[in-house]
């Protein structure tokens, strides 16, 4: 048999590259329903079922919830990424800074630090701080460069200065 996380792993195959919607948010539901609504994970699920078919508002309610029933770390990184996306796009820049600021802080330089950083770069950008994003989505591409990191991080700390 097909363990759990396999089959919402197919749901999400089968949603790649088309638009989620409703079919998509019961299957999700469905398998969800199989663990209860006290599983962090079941719920965490349901959260991006929701968010990816644009549904922010019902998302943020459902990551929150997963939160506090507690995920695995891979998973608890994931849904503050997400949830902070989706403040972001409900307008709520300040919580969402809070949050992806302290993920930063947390998860240091984990698996989801580049996401970390292009999620607080697009949030500061909506806040009206497009130089700090700029700065902060810079900040996160230095490492990846052959060569260039002293003086990319150099400009990428003085392009936050434009913003204050």
């Amino acid at each position: 048999m097909t363990s759990w996380s396999d089959r919402i792993d197919e749901v999400w195959a089968d949603a790649s590259g088309e638009e989620v919607g409703d079919e998509i948010i019961a299957r999700i539901d469905a398998l969800a329903a199989e663990r209860g609504e006290d599983d962090g994970r079941a719920e965490f699920e349901r959260a991006g079922a929701r968010d990816s078919a644009g549904r922010p508002e019902e998302a943020v309610e459902l990551y929150r919830r997963a939160l506090e029933l507690g995920l695995d770390e891979d998973h608890r990184s994931q849904a503050i990424v997400q949830l902070a996306s989706s403040l972001r796009n409900l307008g709520r820049f300040d919580e969402a800074l809070a949050l992806i600021e302290g993920e930063r802080e947390r998860a240091g330089a984990g698996p989801y630090r580049d996401a970390i950083a292009a999620v607080h770069a697009l949030t500061l950008a909506s806040a009206g701080r497009p130089a700090e994003g700029l700065s902060v989505a810079l900040l996160a591409l230095v490492p990846h460069l052959p060569r260039y990191h002293r003086s990319m991080t150099a400009y990428a700390r003085e392009i936050a200065d434009a913003d204050t």
